[in-house]
């Protein structure tokens, strides 16, 4: 087993209610900014729960870890490559979804992944980024091991301008840094508190950690 799926599998061990929490998150939140026509990309999807619990028309899953296709529904695509080279056509998809993944790669590889978003991407398609914030996590952004580079929405909007990408919405503080620490809680309790979090966006200038930006391609 490659060192990327132990570890992964250490630190999100509660599928079951990973995936609970994202059927919360997607219905409650995320789908308002999803059509039912629009081909979605989930980039990397992990175990796929963002991309198994939104409604749209195509979709697809890209992961370096090979074992992300054995959680994803059967009308996912699954793409076994690397985000820098993406297997799909030039304007082929609407939406591209991104949660907590530039804080794993380099910075020269966060230009390549932005270059392939634009090239597969259709006019006017955006990427839709969760990324945990260092300017309101620094404390905690080390805390995991295959965290490798510091990255705020600053940082972000910059590397999306370089591509001729308009940032059109974002929330700067909006979900906490992490679940972890409730997977040992009750799952009932801890769904009905992410709908209620989203229910009182007061709670976000509190908790929130992560910050979700959308970026617009206008050529």
């Amino acid at each position: 087993m490659r060192q990327e799926s132990i570890l992964y599998k250490n630190r999100f061990y509660n599928e079951n209610l990973r995936n609970n929490i994202w059927k919360v998150l997607t219905k409650n939140y995320f789908q308002k900014f999803i059509k039912k026509s629009d081909n979605v990309l989930d980039l990397p999807c992990g175990y796929g729960e963002f991309i198994n619990n939104i409604s749209c028309n195509k979709k697809y899953a890209l992961d370096i870890n090979k074992d992300a296709k054995k959680f994803l529904h059967k009308n996912i695509t699954f793409l076994h490559a690397s985000a820098t080279k993406i297997p799909l056509q030039k304007n082929s998809v609407d939406k591209i979804f991104i949660s907590n993944f530039f804080e794993h790669i380099t910075k020269q590889e966060s230009i390549l992944v932005v270059k392939e978003c634009k090239r597969i991407l259709k006019k006017n398609g955006q990427v839709i980024i969760l990324q945990p914030n260092i300017r309101f996590c620094a404390k905690d952004y080390w805390r995991f091991f295959d965290h490798i580079t510091p990255i705020d929405d600053r940082a972000l909007e910059e590397l999306f301008s370089l591509f001729g990408f308009k940032k059109i919405f974002s929330v700067l503080k909006f979900l906490p840094y992490t679940t972890q620490d409730s997977y040992n809680k009750n799952q009932f309790f801890i769904l009905l508190s992410v709908r209620l979090y989203l229910l009182f966006p007061l709670l976000w200038s509190f908790f929130g950690k992560q910050s979700l930006l959308i970026f617009q391609k206008n050529d």
